[in-house]
């Protein structure tokens, strides 16, 4: 009597979570994937090959840029979006989506070679911060050095004003700034001050401006006036002791000597017999060394002034326009501009905060302008600036709050708005804030974050795939699995889901633009420019690899019959695939499904079909077609991974046919 036939067992695999390595394959759940890449899990039975990149053109030629892109970033001026590329000579140039043109920002030697930052001033201009050179705003068509004119110091008061006289502050250095303005105060015929309403821009720190008093029926007055740039290796004074007898300010020579720098230059301002202020006419370039750094002061008619020398030497790392005024970051220091202005720096409503709390680890990182408040990014702590406002006597007050000691940030390009919250990556893990709570999004991606390549740049953005809004992170990644070397991917979030995607081996650099109403991705691998998620065309590497899956029964060995996989698409014969059955001890080898009908002859002989073209053609299905195959491996736990270069279908669910054999 014959043996009864075993007994065959299936498993239909349609629920799609997302991406789990926290743990290896058989310890994750049925409906979670330890690899997918370009394959967005929507929902159920919905696993969407997501677009490809596609290059980007300008009058008919392939966007390339002219050096090397070491930042790139995104603007809107008027009605046109820009995606600009700072370059590794010290140039920049923009590529605008709006019309599709392509030009120049800024010439050769301009910028520094890496680590620009920018912020959007209204939707006038673009804030460009770089780290060594200071501040400057490009408005579509020149950049412009925001040099702006600084404190001004009354070195003679003058006589005889029975009205306020007119102030005329000499025009900036750059033909394409605008020109500062100040008013004077008068008491008893004698000018007392001058304080400006405009900083003006374009202003360089070597060419001092001329400051002009005159009307007002009185004579003689004048003053001096420094100049405001951001720029470091720069030096300046502070007096400490103003001494006495000094009576002559033309005749008070002050000095600056070492630092490690050279140039500056600098006018005592007198009263009462003292030195009461410094007024830089030059700050110089070079200078390294505060302490090193010996200011002094003589002739003048008096002695025992004592000057301490500063140096202007943390990097500016951050800009934002928030409350109606810009914020630039440097060191442990936040500048804030006038209300109302990007250039004024020196007015009473304009200041500084340095951040003095020890939660605040070394220097500031970022800051990001999101939801209401200005979020300070140190490398493990987080603050935030609140209920900006102005005072009655026109000083601006604020909050500062802690909300985060033990986790921050030092990648400043990996920090970014998403809905009511801000994300941002660190080395360890990505985080969402929201209001003063912090928490890990990315415990999926515990086994991703080891093969990371942080001395890389890592850059981060919103863009919408296959109509979703998502975040999207970009990294360089060594791919110990499929590849053996380093590529860049992206880590995809979306509904607490995440999803891998490969934009191009080499993509470095990605920026999000608001293109017609949707938020999109550029990027750039340095030298072209892509958009990405954009063509649903051109080949694109799927991979997709299930969990390792007990079957109901994980102390039972399994023996793999079939596998199938269930797929839509617009033309099922166009959609190959390669994949394997996968258990805990190895994988069979690859077996190659499609949806084509062969046609047989009563000897078993192929019948191939040709059309008009005498090209050989397959018979397959539109719409829904299920991949099937015999397989064989055996193992208590079972998944498959599968791989294909074909775009615009769907994965709808995976099918196993198998049998129940020995326990233990």
């Amino acid at each position: 009597m014959a043996a009864a036939e075993q007994k065959k067992s299936y498993q239909v695999i349609k629920t799609f979570k997302g991406l789990d390595t926290q743990a290896n394959r058989t310890a994750i759940k049925e409906d979670e994937f330890s690899w997918l890449e370009n394959a967005q899990p929507i929902g159920y039975a919905n696993l969407k090959i997501i677009p490809n990149y596609s290059t980007v053109s300008s009058s008919g030629n392939t966007v390339v840029w002219a050096n090397t892109v070491t930042t790139l970033s995104s603007a809107n001026i008027e009605i046109k979006d820009y995606v600009v590329a700072f370059q590794a000579d010290g140039s920049a140039q923009y590529y605008s989506p709006t019309d599709g043109s392509k030009g120049n920002v800024a010439v050769t030697g301009t910028f520094s070679n890496t680590g620009m930052q920018v912020a959007q001033w209204k939707n006038e201009r673009l804030l460009i911060l770089d780290p060594a050179k200071g501040y400057y705003s490009w408005d579509g068509n020149n950049v412009v050095n925001v040099g702006s004119v600084g404190i001004i110091a009354v070195t003679n008061g003058g006589s005889g004003f029975t009205n306020v006289p007119t102030v005329t502050i000499s025009a900036p250095n750059d033909a394409n700034g605008t020109q500062a303005n100040a008013v004077a105060t008068v008491l008893s015929g004698v000018v007392q001050t001058v304080s400006l309403n405009d900083g003006g821009s374009g202003y360089l720190a070597n060419s001092v401006p001329t400051i002009t008093i005159s009307g007002g029926g009185g004579s003689n007055a004048t003053a001096i006036a420094g100049v405001i740039t951001f720029a470091t290796g720069t030096a300046s004074a502070a007096v400490v002791s103003g001494g006495t007898g000094y009576t002559n300010a033309a005749n008070t020579v002050i000095t600056f000597s070492g630092g490690g720098g050279s140039g500056a230059a600098g006018t005592a301002v007198l009263k009462g017999g003292q030195i009461i202020t410094i007024v830089i006419t030059n700050p110089g370039s070079g200078y390294t060394n505060a302490a090193n750094l010996v200011v002094t002061a003589s002739g003048g008619g008096g002695s025992g002034a004592k000057l301490k020398g500063i140096v202007n030497k943390d990097a500016n790392v951050g800009i934002a326009s928030f409350s109606g005024r810009v914020w630039i970051a440097a060191g442990r220091t936040i500048y804030y501009s006038a209300a109302n202005s990007y250039t004024d720096f020196t007015s009473v409503s304009a200041g500084s905060l340095v951040l003095t709390d020890e939660t605040l680890h070394g220097n500031i990182q970022q800051i990001v302008s999101a939801n209401n408040f200005l979020y300070i990014f140190g490398d493990d702590s987080i603050n935030v600036i609140s209920n900006v406002n102005v005072n009655t006597n026109g000083i601006t007050l604020f909050t500062n709050t802690n909300v985060s000691a033990s986790v921050g940030s030092k990648r400043p390009y990996a920090i970014f708005p998403y809905f009511r919250s801000v994300l941002f990556l660190n080395d360890y893990g990505i985080y969402a804030l929201v209001g003063s709570t912090t928490s890990k999004l990315s415990d999926p991606l515990d086994g991703i974050f080891p093969n990371i390549d942080f001395t890389y740049p890592i850059y981060a953005g919103q863009v919408l795939v296959n109509n979703i809004l998502c975040a999207a992170f970009n990294f360089r990644y060594y791919d110990a699995v499929f590849t053996q070397s380093y590529r860049y991917i992206q880590a995809v979030f979306f509904e607490k889901k995440w999803f891998l995607t490969s934009q191009g081996d080499s993509l470095a650099y990605i920026t999000s633009v608001p293109l017609n109403g949707k938020i999109t991705l550029f990027g750039t691998d340095g030298t072209t420019l892509y958009q990405l998620y954009q063509s649903t065309s051109s080949a694109i590497t799927s991979r997709i690899q299930t969990a390792l899956l007990p079957m109901g029964d994980p102390i039972r060995t399994k023996q793999a019959l079939k596998m199938g996989i269930e797929a839509t698409a617009t033309n099922t014969s166009s959609i190959t695939m390669s994949a394997t059955i996968d258990s805990e001890s190895g994988s069979s080898p690859p077996y190659t499904l499609t949806s084509l009908v062969t046609w047989i002859n009563n000897s078993l002989q192929v019948i191939p079909w040709v059309n008009n073209s005498s090209v050989q053609i397959g018979w397959g299905q539109i719409g829904y077609a299920l991949y099937k195959t015999d397989a064989s491996q055996y193992g208590k736990y079972l998944g498959i991974t599968v791989t294909s270069s074909n775009p615009a279908f769907t994965v709808n669910g995976f099918e196993f046919e198998h049998e129940l054999r020995v326990r233990f």
